[in-house]
Parts: structure tokens; C-alpha cells; sequence
């Protein structure tokens, strides 16, 4: 990971740690790279959430683009998995997401696809930091070698939900369904999606006003879906995030159905459909005891990796697995896509959930869930504080004594958020309560410590 890019591109709260300035700079940057590797003018599709900080950097980065000699082709508002497959249909020569995904409104980010639709590597990253970080200057363009904005793009949205819904087979007649838009990128395309299926699909949190975006909706928060799925007796509740990457959803008790279970129970109906190629799904060490017992009773085999989209995708790549993802939320189906799609992953779900006749309680009551506490610890914004204090002895010290205290029955795992100013303490055991405690007790001392 380097000085800029984390986990997940280049994060931070704008006007603070993410500026108009930077955006540009990240323009020329990005444009002269592959200005450099192609040694023609490149071409860029951008796509942003509903942020209001979204516009700013939009304008900063086609200016930044178009400055070196880029072109750019400008999608709206739309969800990040689209850019990253209209980046390869349209033979862009990569593809740019504005958007802090599941963050609050005043966060925001930029990820970068390359022409194949996958995150950039590591050796184009750290070659574009360079060229931002140096201070120096990016060379403009003049006369006819300044870049141009392509107009017309307002199709390419359309083609993208053509292709979602192109992924599964069933109509989904019959099914009541309930989807929060999180007022984010799925308020694009979302309701045309779902308006293709004979399903009957009301919605809620459409009305994004560029601060309202995951606030108190979405997949960070099921609560309100939760009780309109009951209430309004939905058979299912869809939840997608900022940029509609994720989703997770609630069955009709208002039960909620974490990333763990939507791979479980998309995995077992591909493992019966023999397109589970290695018998097996990759996860993270983030997943619940709950998706290790599953695939071992199932006679599957669960490839676990650090935390992070970008680490499974790699795996499930470099292994030929065809499913993977996080309990945040993030499924991937390489067979579909090359990143992971919240309106994919739902209706993957959706066609499991009718074919199987159950209802989505019962479907995916195969994978248990063990009591698990997470708690997330607010550290400084300035860069570097997350990896002194996961380098902390101290820390490490406290972690192991409280692993024996549990005495093999549970894990603890501590580790920083790639996107925000975080540290994450995830505490598993046999018992609510012992979660509880020792997860409270590690986020206390990661509060005091001094660095």
C-alpha cells in the first residue's frame, strides 16, 4: 500500500485531506501514465456517487486529464462496478470512480481501473504517486493536444443495467421485494433494474440531496429496512451502499443476511449447478466462525485472505475460484464481473431465493452465526497513526494475553480500515457477553494508547 492509495484508492475528507487541488494533480497524473505506457492519448470513463463534494472533484479531474492530453468520457452518477464495466466495453484505457463508498457524505475518493476493469497494480499506483507526490510539474498540453470531453454517454448507463439484468435466468415473479438505495449511485439505475422483473419492488432512500448519502439508510444500516420488510410483509430487503459495490439483506423476519451468508448460499446452489470451479470460495479473515463450519459440513473449501476486496479478487484470480467476498457485503463473481456488484450480488440472491421456494430465513439458515463484537476506534486523521499503533509491542502484548484468556474458544483480530481514520477491533467467542467484554476491554487500550 502506498502514501496515497489505501485499500481502496485514494480516501479523505474533502477540503481537509482530499482537495480540488489534489483531484487535478491526480488527473494530469493518471493521464500522463498512461500517456507514457501507451505513448498515444489515452481515454478515461469517470463515474461518480451522489456526494456533494462529487461534482468538485469530477471538474478538477477532467481538467487534470484533459491538461496532459487525455480524453474523458463522463458517465454521471453511476455505481462504481458499472465504470469498471464500461471501461472494458467501451475499450477505455481505464476507468475512474469518485466515491468514499459506505463512508459519510463528507468523505470522498478516487479509485482507478485499468482497461481490463480491475484495480490498478500495485506498479502503476506507486508510479502515479510518484508523479503526484514529487511536487514537480506534470507537463500540459497545448493547442490541439489538449484533451476533450466526449459528449452522448447517456446510453452506456442503460447498456450497463442491460447487462446486470442479463445475469440471471429467473423473472423473479412472485417475489415481494424491498431495496434501499442507500440515496446513493444505485438511485441511477436500481429502480430501471429491478423494473425489468416481474417482481413487485418498492424503494426507499431515492432522494439523494449530496449530504444524505448512507446516512442512517443503507447497508451500513439496516435498521429502517429491517422493520419496513416486516411491516410491509416483503419476502426480502435489499440494501446497497454509497456506490452500490454492496449489498446485504434482511429476510422477511427482519433478520439480517451479512456478505457470509449471501456467499454460502449463492456457493451451494453453484456447487449443485457444477459452476463451482475448485469446490471452493475465498473469504476474509473478517468472516464468522459460522462460514467456516458451513463449508466444512458442506464439503467445501473456504481460501481465507487479509481484509480487503482487492486481496480476494487476487486469490479467486490467481486460483480460478469463481466466488468470493467480505461480510461487509463485497461478493465477487468472476464469471460476471471483474470487481464486486451490489445489483449483481441481489440478484444472484433473488434467483437462489425463488428457485428454492423457501423463505430467505429458511435458505439461509444453513450458515450459523457466532456472537461476534466489532468495534471501531476513531484515531487521528494524520497519516502514519494507524500503522504505529497496529506496530505497537504494547497492543500486540495486550491481544495475545487476551487470546489466552479465551483459551482457544474464539479469535480476536485487530487491524486498521483502509478507507477511514479507524482502528477495527473484532472480538468472536462462544458467548455474546465474552465478545462483548473482551472486544470493550482491547478497543479501551487502543484508545489510551500513546504514540
Amino acid at each position: 500500500m502506498g502514501k496515497l492509495f489505501g485499500t481502496d484508492g485514494i480516501r479523505g475528507v474533502v477540503g481537509e485531506t482530499l482537495t480540488a487541488q489534489e483531484a487535478f494533480r491526480v488527473g494530469q497524473a493518471v493521464a500522463a501514465v498512461l500517456t507514457e505506457d501507451l505513448g498515444r492519448r489515452p481515454v478515461v470513463l469517470i463515474g461518480k456517487d451522489t456526494r456533494v463534494s462529487s461534482d468538485m472533484l469530477e471538474s478538477a479531474l477532467m481538467a487534470g486529464i484533459c491538461d496532459v492530453g487525455g480524453d474523458v468520457k463522463p458517465l454521471g452518477t453511476i455505481p462504481t462496478p458499472a465504470v469498471a464495466y464500461l471501461t472494458v466495453r467501451e475499450r477505455g484505457d481505464a476507468g475512474i470512480v469518485i466515491s468514499a463508498s459506505h463512508n459519510p457524505y463528507e468523505h470522498n475518493g478516487i479509485k482507478v481501473f485499468n482497461a481490463q476493469g480491475y484495480k490498478l497494480s500495485d506498479e502503476v499506483e506507486l508510479r502515479v504517486e510518484e508523479k503526484i507526490l514529487s511536487g514537480g510539474p506534470i507537463k500540459s498540453r497545448t493547442r490541439d493536444e489538449i484533451g476533450r470531453r466526449h459528449h452522448g454517454m447517456r446510453q452506456l448507463k442503460r447498456d450497463y443495467i442491460d447487462f446486470v439484468a442479463g445475469t440471471v435466468e429467473s423473472d423473479l415473479a412472485g417475489l415481494r421485494i424491498l431495496a434501499d438505495c442507500a440515496n446513493g449511485a444505485a438511485t441511477a439505475t436500481a429502480p430501471e433494474l429491478f423494473g425489468r422483473f416481474k417482481a413487485h419492488t418498492d424503494f426507499i432512500h431515492t432522494q439523494p440531496d449530496g449530504v444524505n448519502i448512507n446516512s442512517r439508510c443503507g447497508s451500513t444500516y439496516l435498521t429502517d429496512l429491517a422493520a419496513a420488510v416486516v411491516k410491509g410483509k416483503y419476502d426480502v430487503g435489499v440494501a446497497f451502499d454509497g456506490d452500490a459495490d454492496r449489498c446485504l439483506l434482511v429476510d422477511e423476519t427482519g433478520g439480517h443476511i451479512d456478505g457470509d451468508k449471501v456467499m454460502a448460499v449463492c456457493a451451494a446452489d453453484m456447487k449443485r449447478r457444477g459452476k463451482l470451479n475448485g469446490n471452493a470460495l475465498v473469504a476474509t479473515v473478517m468472516s464468522n466462525l459460522g462460514l467456516h463450519e458451513f463449508c466444512r459440513t458442506g464439503g467445501l473449501e473456504l481460501v481465507c485472505t487479509d481484509v480487503g476486496d482487492r486481496n480476494v479478487l487476487e486469490e479467486m484470480l490467481r486460483s480460478d475460484f469463481r466466488i468470493g467476498g467480505e461480510q461487509s457485503g463485497h461478493t465477487i463473481f468472476t464469471d460476471l464481473e471483474t470487481t464486486g456488484d451490489g445489483q449483481v450480488t441481489a440478484l444472484q440472491f433473488l434467483q437462489v431465493l425463488k428457485t428454492s421456494g423457501k423463505k430467505a430465513s429458511e435458505l439461509v439458515s444453513v450458515c450459523p452465526t457466532y456472537p461476534q463484537e466489532l468495534i471501531n476506534v476513531p484515531v487521528d486523521h494524520q497519516r502514519g497513526v494507524k500503522e504505529a499503533i497496529m506496530a505497537s509491542s504494547a497492543l500486540q502484548s495486550a491481544v495475545k494475553a487476551e487470546e489466552e484468556a479465551m483459551g482457544g474458544e474464539g479469535r480476536i483480530l485487530v487491524r486498521p480500515s483502509g478507507t477511514e481514520a479507524l482502528i477495527r477491533v473484532m472480538v468472536e467467542a462462544k458467548t455474546t457477553e465474552k465478545a462483548r467484554k473482551t472486544a470493550e476491554k482491547l478497543s479501551d487500550f487502543v484508545r489510551n494508547l500513546k504514540i
